[in-house]
């Protein structure tokens, strides 16, 4: 009830801003927590929106699961070296400092438009934090469990699928959680590179059309939509601590 609570006194702020800041017989009234859900309403009846959704969920999982294949190896490899960490983090943490969309113009001279360049954008804004992660989750690894595998001949696989990564795997989904925020956020600019479909390209769509409400609406869609993929990746992580 105090989330829902919330949720409203955010709507009431929407409201105030439009009749406080804005006009709201004018321009401003197309911004309007009003005009806006009226518009999502219609929108959720058109199959047009639901094309782009899935187009934008897709790019997401594809970018999560390369980040995933990237991170958690490494994470695991670097994270049994002292030298090896201590060789990679500075370089790492200077990558991991670089804005994904500082890379959009490079990307696109190299890779042209399309799925290709977006592809590479979010999987380097996913795989530093599932990267960094499942390092500290190796590092935190209780050495009573290594020590048990070793004196039962266990061999380096077993090791590693009974041990290791049952042992990361809470850290791992951590940075997944993360990742997908930054996924999220990095996502709708990135869909801006002359693609034709996705949530970013539906928002350019809207605003060329001066389809305010509709505008309104899309950011409102990707919010619920973020927030529903966070709640996904907090109920995995809860189920698998506790």
């Amino acid at each position: 009830m105090l989330g829902i609570g919330g949720l409203l006194c955010l709507l009431i702020i929407w409201w105030l801003g439009i009749h406080l800041f804005g006009d709201p017989k004018g321009l401003s009234a197309r911004f309007s927590p009003q005009a806006t859900l009226a518009s999502l309403w219609t929108l959720l009846g058109s199959a047009e929106l639901y094309g782009h959704v899935w187009v934008s969920l897709k790019r997401i999982l594809v970018g999560l699961l390369l980040a995933l294949l990237i991170g958690v190896p490494l994470g695991l490899l670097i994270g049994s070296s002292r030298n090896l960490e201590a060789a990679t983090t500075p370089a790492f943490q200077f990558l991991r400092m670089i804005s994904p969309l500082s890379w959009m113009p490079v990307v696109v001279m190299l890779m042209g438009v399309g799925d290709q360049p977006i592809y590479f954008l979010l999987t380097f804004a996913a795989v530093w934090p599932i990267l960094l992660n499942t390092v500290a989750g190796v590092k935190q690894l209780d050495p009573r469990w290594l020590q048990l595998s070793r004196s039962l001949s266990a061999s380096r696989r077993e090791t590693l699928i009974k041990v290791i990564m049952p042992g990361v795997l809470g850290h791992v989904l951590t940075g997944v959680r993360l990742s997908i925020g930054i996924l999220w956020i990095v996502l709708v600019p990135c869909e801006m590179l002359g693609v034709s479909a996705g949530l970013g390209y539906f928002i350019l769509d809207t605003r060329d059309r001066l389809a305010y409400s509709e505008l309104m609406a899309m950011v409102l869609l990707i919010g619920v939509l973020g927030f529903m993929l966070d709640a996904l990746a907090r109920g995995l992580h809860r189920r698998w601590v506790h």
